[in-house]
C-alpha cells in the first residue's frame, strides 16, 4: 500500500513537520480554498500572492504552523479566535485541520467577512463562523471577553498594540499567538510592560522556517495567567494612537 504522505504535495508534507497530517478530504478543502481565493480576489482585494504554489505555502502552511501553539504540552482547549483575519489567516486553515475546534474569525472589513462566510459555507465547516466587528467592540463583548483557549493574529500590528486587541479575549491559562517576521524580537522586548498591565505573563519565541522563504518567521506565544482590567481594550482606535508601554 502506497503511504499517502509519499505522493503528498511539498507544502502538506512540510505541515506534518508543524504536527499536522492532513487527510485527502482535507486536501481536498484546501484545494476548493485556493480557487475561492483566486476567484474572490479578481473583485476584491484579499491577498498580493495570487500564485497557487505561494498561496500553499505563504498563506496555508504559514497559518498550519500555528499548530506549534495549539500542540503544546499541557495546552487543552476548544475555542479558538483569530482577529484580523482578512482572507481567512491563519484561522480558516486551521479550523480545516482542527474540525473539532470551534473557530470564530473576525475581521472589520464586511466584505471580507462576506468572503470568510462563502469559504466556511463552500467547505463544511461546521463548527466555524465569521463575524464582522472590530476587536476593541469585541474584547468588551462579555459573550467573548476572556472566552477563548487561543487568540491568534497575523500582520495586524506590532506587539504593543497587538496586545491590547488580543488578551481581552483570551481566558486565563489560555494563549495568544502572533504570527511575526524578523521584527519579532524587538516587538516582545518592547511590549513586555504592556502584556504584564493585560494579565500575560510568560512570553516565547517559536522560529519558522518555510520550505522556499529565506527569511524567519516567529510564533510570539504569550500566556494568560491573570484576569485583564475591565478598562482594556480602550475604545477603537486608542490602543493603536496610543500604546501601552
Amino acid at each position: 500500500m502506497i503511504d499517502p504522505q509519499s505522493t503528498a504535495p511539498t507544502w502538506v508534507t512540510a505541515a506534518a513537520g508543524f504536527g499536522v497530517h492532513l487527510s485527502g478530504p482535507q486536501i481536498d478543502q484546501f484545494d476548493r480554498y485556493e480557487q475561492l481565493l483566486i476567484e474572490w480576489n479578481q473583485r476584491l482585494n484579499l491577498t498580493a500572492i495570487t500564485d497557487p504554489a505561494e498561496i500553499r505555502v505563504r498563506h496555508f502552511l504559514d497559518s498550519l504552523s500555528c499548530a506549534l501553539a495549539i500542540n503544546r504540552p499541557g495546552m487543552a482547549g476548544q475555542r479558538l479566535v483569530d482577529i484580523g483575519s482578512g482572507a481567512g489567516f491563519p484561522g480558516l486553515p486551521l479550523a480545516i485541520a482542527f474540525p473539532e475546534l470551534e473557530v470564530t474569525v473576525v475581521d472589520s472589513v464586511a466584505k471580507k467577512v462576506r468572503f470568510l462566510e462563502t469559504v466556511i459555507a463552500k467547505l463544511g465547516l461546521g463548527r466555524a463562523r465569521a463575524l464582522a466587528v472590530r476587536a476593541e467592540d469585541l474584547g468588551r463583548d462579555p459573550a467573548h471577553r476572556e472566552q477563548y483557549d487561543w487568540v491568534f493574529a497575523r500582520s495586524v500590528a506590532e506587539m504593543r498594540v497587538l496586545s491590547e486587541y488580543l488578551l481581552p479575549l483570551c481566558r486565563p491559562g489560555g494563549l495568544i499567538v502572533a504570527q511575526k517576521g524578523t521584527s519579532a524580537p524587538a516587538e516582545l522586548a518592547a511590549a513586555v510592560g504592556a502584556i504584564r498591565q493585560l494579565g500575560g505573563s510568560q512570553a516565547a519565541l517559536i522560529p519558522v522556517e518555510l520550505p522556499g522563504v529565506d527569511s524567519l518567521h516567529y510564533l510570539v506565544v504569550v500566556e494568560k495567567t491573570g484576569l485583564t482590567p475591565e478598562r482594556f481594550p480602550r475604545r477603537p482606535g486608542m490602543p493603536a494612537k496610543r500604546p501601552l508601554d
